[in-house]
C-alpha cells in the first residue's frame, strides 16, 4: 500500500482530497489528510464581514463535512516535514510516511514583522480583515465610529487576494455614504506598488474607480514602522500618513512548518514549478495554492485552476507517467466596487486582465473589466459555489482551468 498525504485542509488540500479520493485505486493507495484546525473559513467573505454584509455564521463551518470518504482526517500539528526521508513528523510524536506529499499549508498575516504594528491600539484603532478575528473586530468598530482619517494600507506583495484592499476601500466609501456620513471620512490607500494593482490593464480602470469615488492613493509606500502613539505609518523614505482608523494587510507568509522543514523561500512560500506544480527541490513534493511561490495571484481561484492541473499530474507521477498537463497561471476575480456592482478580470501568466466576456466569449453575461450588477450578484452567488461545488471538487460548467483568449481584447505582456 502506498501513501498519499495531504498537509493542510483548507481551500486547496481540501479539493484535492475530492478530486485523488476517485481516481487513485484503493487497493494501492491510501490518502491521508492532516490539518491542525477543525474549523474551515470561507476568506472571502472577511472581506464582507466588517460592512455587515455577511454573519460570522455565514463564512464558518466544520471542516470535516467537506473531507470524502475515504480519506483518513487527522487533527493534529504538524511538527516537520522530512522529504529526505519522506516522512511528516506529528507535534505529538507520530510519524506518518508518504510516497507523494501535497503540500496545501496556505498563508498567514504576519504582523509581528512591521515594527510597531502589533500594540496597545491593535484591534482598537489598528485592524486587518484578512483574519476572521480581525473581520468580527473591524465590524464593532465600523458600527460606532464617528468618522476620521482612513487608511487602507497593504505592507507588501505578494499577498492573499490582491484585490481585496481595494474592495475593501471602495466597500468602506459605499457604506459611509449608506450611512449620510461620507463627508466625514477621509479614505486614503497606501500601497508598495506603484499604481492600484499588479498588472497595467487593470490599474487604468482601477485607478480611474478610485479618484471617482474621491479615494486618496499613496504609492510606492513601503512601510517601516507604525507609529501608534501619534497615529502615523512611516515609510523607509520617512513619508507618513497619518490615520484615525488603520486597516492594513499586513506581510503574508507561507507556514512555520515550511521554515522549520527547510522547504520555503524567505516568506516560508516553497519554491516550486510554475506549470507542473512540482517542487522544485523533490519529485514526489507537489505543492498548491498559496503555499507556493508560483507568479500569479494567492486566490481561491487559481486553487481551484491548479486543483485541475496538479489532479492529472499527480495521477501521472503515480503511474509513472510523463506530465502532460501544464498550469498557465489562470486566475479569475471579481472586484467588488460598491453601490451592489463589481468588475471582473480574468488572466493569467501571459496576458493582462482585458475587457471580454466571461464565461461564454462574445456572449457573457458576464463583462470582464466593466462595472455591472451582475458581476456583484456572480460575486455574492460565489459563497454557495464554493461550499457546494469548488471545495468538493465539482466542475463549475463553463469555467475551464485553462484561461481561453476567445472572447477578450488582449495584449500580450
Amino acid at each position: 500500500m502506498k501513501n498519499l498525504v495531504i498537509l493542510g485542509a483548507g481551500t486547496s488540500g481540501t479539493i484535492m482530497a475530492n478530486h485523488l479520493v476517485s481516481k487513485l485505486d484503493k487497493k494501492d493507495w491510501s490518502i491521508t489528510i492532516v490539518d491542525q484546525y477543525e474549523t474551515h473559513y470561507y476568506q472571502p467573505g472577511f472581506l464582507f464581514m466588517p460592512f455587515d454584509i455577511y454573519k460570522p455564521s455565514q463564512v464558518v463551518k466544520k471542516g470535516q463535512k467537506f473531507i470524502p470518504k475515504g480519506v483518513n482526517y487527522i487533527v493534529k500539528e504538524v511538527e516537520l516535514i522530512v522529504p529526505e526521508k519522506n516522512k511528516i513528523a506529528l507535534a505529538d510524536g507520530e510519524e506518518l510516511p508518504y510516497d507523494i506529499l501535497i503540500v496545501a499549508t496556505g498563508s498567514k498575516t504576519a504582523p509581528q514583522e512591521t515594527e510597531g504594528l502589533i500594540g496597545p491600539n491593535w484591534y482598537k484603532n489598528i485592524f486587518d480583515f484578512y483574519t476572521y478575528e480581525g473581520s468580527k473586530a473591524l465590524r464593532e468598530k465600523l458600527r460606532n465610529w464617528e468618522g476620521g482619517k482612513l487608511v487602507v494600507h497593504i505592507t507588501e506583495m505578494p499577498i492573499k487576494c490582491p484585490v481585496a484592499p481595494l474592495e475593501f476601500a471602495f466597500l468602506a466609501d459605499a457604506f459611509f455614504k449608506d450611512k449620510n456620513m461620507r463627508d466625514k471620512v477621509d479614505i486614503t490607500y497606501v500601497t508598495p506598488l506603484s499604481g492600484a494593482f499588479t498588472t497595467a490593464e487593470a490599474t487604468k480602470v482601477l485607478q480611474y474607480l478610485l479618484e471617482e469615488k474621491n479615494i486618496k492613493v499613496v504609492s510606492d509606500f513601503n512601510i517601516e514602522r507604525v507609529d501608534q502613539e501619534n497615529n502615523k505609518i512611516i515609510d523607509y523614505a520617512e513619508t507618513e500618513v497619518p490615520y484615525d482608523l488603520l486597516v492594513t494587510v499586513p506581510t503574508n507568509m507561507g507556514d512555520e512548518l515550511i521554515e522549520r522543514s527547510g522547504m520555503g523561500d524567505d516568506l516560508n512560500f516553497i519554491p516550486t514549478n510554475k506549470e507542473t506544480l512540482q517542487a522544485e527541490a523533490h519529485e514526489n513534493v507537489f505543492v498548491i495554492g498559496d503555499a507556493t511561490n508560483v507568479p500569479t495571484s494567492k486566490a481561491g481561484s487559481v486553487a481551484h485552476f491548479e486543483a485541475e492541473i496538479l489532479m492529472e499530474n499527480v495521477l501521472a507521477y503515480a503511474h509513472n507517467k510523463p506530465f502532460k498537463e501544464k498550469f498557465d497561471g489562470h486566475s479569475n476575480c471579481f472586484i467588488e466596487t460598491g453601490g451592489g456592482k463589481a468588475l471582473l478580470i480574468d488572466f493569467n501568466y501571459e496576458h493582462e486582465p482585458v475587457e471580454g466576456t466571461f464565461p461564454i466569449p462574445g456572449i457573457g453575461p458576464l463583462q470582464l473589466l466593466k462595472e455591472s450588477r451582475m458581476n456583484h450578484m456572480g460575486k455574492l452567488a460565489f459563497r454557495w459555489v464554493y461550499w457546494n461545488m469548488l471545495l468538493k471538487g465539482v466542475p463549475i460548467p463553463m469555467v475551464p482551468s485553462k484561461m481561453t483568449t476567445k472572447g477578450k481584447k488582449y495584449k500580450t505582456q
